[in-house]
């Protein structure tokens, strides 16, 4: 199908959505007046793949989110390139807002080599017609400024950044001193040079965490940074960065949010050290701590179990129509075999691995897709005219299943790394999969930043069938009425944006 003809097909599609929603906070078939304080609230079952955050957490998301507030880093960042980063964002009642962004050299974020200032406005628009749950705003850049930390660590930015942009040759920069890179009424803009761009803030969504026994965890999830460099500082995104958490509701104990927190653009935040794990032992299973959302209206939680004497692995890809993974739509079932590699040499705690993807099997959860495949080319996605909702369907046979983005066999190279979390629980962060839709089906394109961390189950946690029983309990009064339910049209327009994007199913 050519592009053309593509976007005019989900154009079509979305127009069929969009027709049942009108004003600036309508959310498609439950209306929300601007001033309106919709909460989606759920309760994780204790499962394994939830019984680590404590039982009887309940999740709640405002629409419209509230933005006022300090949000800060709980740990190292790594976006795609890679870069090393903590983050600290300021919002104010007024809509003006201050981000301090501060980059390192290492990626325990221990070696800062500069910081940019970041000042603007921000105003929130309306409930994402594409992402589920989200907030689209629009943004205005007022003043960007750079503050250079260590002559020594002027190398990087001096190979992007054109003197005349600071008004003075590099070598000639001062240490802690602020420079100024963009303003809006001078019209100085050198951003480009060095792959600057908030984009991220064209998308927000905020989730509180209810403690049982009182107290809370806000999260400020913004939109992704597209993993090509070339295209970060024009791409709307459709997905979340790890979250930023609030200054005076995080985690505790978070050693890197009060360093954060009181860090400037002068004095960025130095993290303590964490001593490197050795390589790292993937012996278990290892589940999604939370739904997890990613580019193109894919909601999910993933729940692996690796065998290392075997240097086998199984994968279990729970789907949904929906950012609280309460609304199932159908489960893919991977297994093959991995190797594992050397540390990698540009993502210091990495380690390269090599996946294939041998088996993969489907079931179905919902009707509308089940209409879908069963309308597909013989050959192409198991067999036609056997999919039911809720039975098993192996697609191996058929070498996949082309318009569920399944090909077989496939080969990936990945990334992996383990560190322990401010429990001490063994994480497990996998390579962030390319923004497009791709795989990293060749060494040049092995991913150089990490997905949302998964955490290791006990023992005992592990059942000896793997069956799916993580679903989500409505807990709220309304919550029967929530925006959205699975509608054939919001199925058809996910089946066609794996199908376009030319995928393969995803060995992790």
């Amino acid at each position: 199908m050519s592009g053309g003809r593509f976007s005019h097909l989900l154009r079509v599609l979305w127009q069929a959505v969009l027709v049942s929603g009108s004003k600036l906070w309508e959310v498609p078939t439950a209306p929300l007046g601007f001033s309106s304080n919709h909460t989606t609230s759920l309760e994780w079952e204790p499962q394994c793949q939830y019984r680590h955050l404590q039982d009887g957490v309940r999740i709640t998301a405002d629409i419209p989110p509230k933005l006022e507030g300090n949000w800060v880093s709980t740990r190292c960042e790594v976006r795609p390139g890679p870069e090393f980063l903590t983050r600290s964002y300021t919002f104010y009642p007024s809509h003006l807002f201050k981000a301090l962004q501060h980059y390192y050299t290492d990626s325990g974020c221990e070696e800062p080599t500069y910081s940019l200032v970041v000042r603007g406005k921000l105003r929130l628009r309306q409930a994402s017609w594409i992402t589920r749950g989200a907030t689209e705003t629009e943004h205005h850049l007022h003043k960007v400024g750079i503050v250079i930390h260590s002559q020594g660590a002027m190398h990087r930015p001096a190979t992007r950044l054109p003197s005349v942009c600071v008004g003075l040759t590099l070598g000639g920069m001062v240490p802690g001193h602020l420079y100024e890179l963009y303003n809006a009424q001078a019209g100085r803009a050198c951003l480009g040079a060095l792959g600057f761009s908030m984009m991220e803030l064209g998308l927000v969504r905020v989730e509180t965490q209810h403690k049982p026994h009182g107290g809370l965890v806000q999260e400020l999830f913004f939109g992704d940074v597209h993993t090509d460099w070339t295209k970060r500082t024009y791409y709307r995104p459709t997905g979340y960065q790890q979250p930023l958490q609030n200054a005076m509701h995080h985690i505790h104990p978070c050693p890197a949010c009060a360093l954060v927190f009181r860090a400037s653009e002068q004095r960025p935040p130095v993290l303590p050290h964490v001593p490197a794990l050795a390589r790292p032992s993937l012996h278990g299973r290892w589940v999604s701590q939370r739904c997890e959302a990613r580019p193109a209206v894919l909601f999910l939680t993933r729940d692996f179990t690796f065998r290392p004497d075997e240097h086998s692995w199984e994968g279990f890809y729970h789907h949904y129509s929906d950012p609280s993974c309460s609304q199932p739509t159908f489960t893919l079932q991977a297994s093959g075999h991995y190797a594992q590699g050397d540390p990698s040499a540009k993502v210091a705690g990495g380690t390269e691995f090599v996946f294939k993807v041998t088996r993969v099997s489907v079931t179905i959860l919902e009707g509308a897709t089940a209409k879908v495949l069963n309308e597909t080319r013989p050959g192409s996605c198991g067999k036609v005219g056997g999919w039911e909702v809720g039975v098993e369907q192996d697609v191996t046979a058929t070498d996949g299943c082309t318009v569920l983005g399944i090909k077989l066999p496939h080969k990936e190279y990945e990334l992996f790394k383990t560190e322990m979390d401010y429990r001490r629980r063994p994480l497990l962060f996998i390579g962030e999969r390319p923004t497009d839709g791709s795989s990293p089906d060749r060494p040049q394109k092995r991913p150089t930043s990490y997905q949302a961390p998964m955490v290791h189950c006990a023992e005992e946690d592990t059942p000896t069938s793997y069956h799916h029983t993580n679903q989500l309990k409505l807990a709220a009064s309304g919550a029967k009425n929530l925006p959205w339910q699975p509608s054939f049209v919001l199925v058809l327009v996910s089946l066609l944006l794996l199908w376009y994007d030319g995928g393969t199913v995803h060995s992790v």
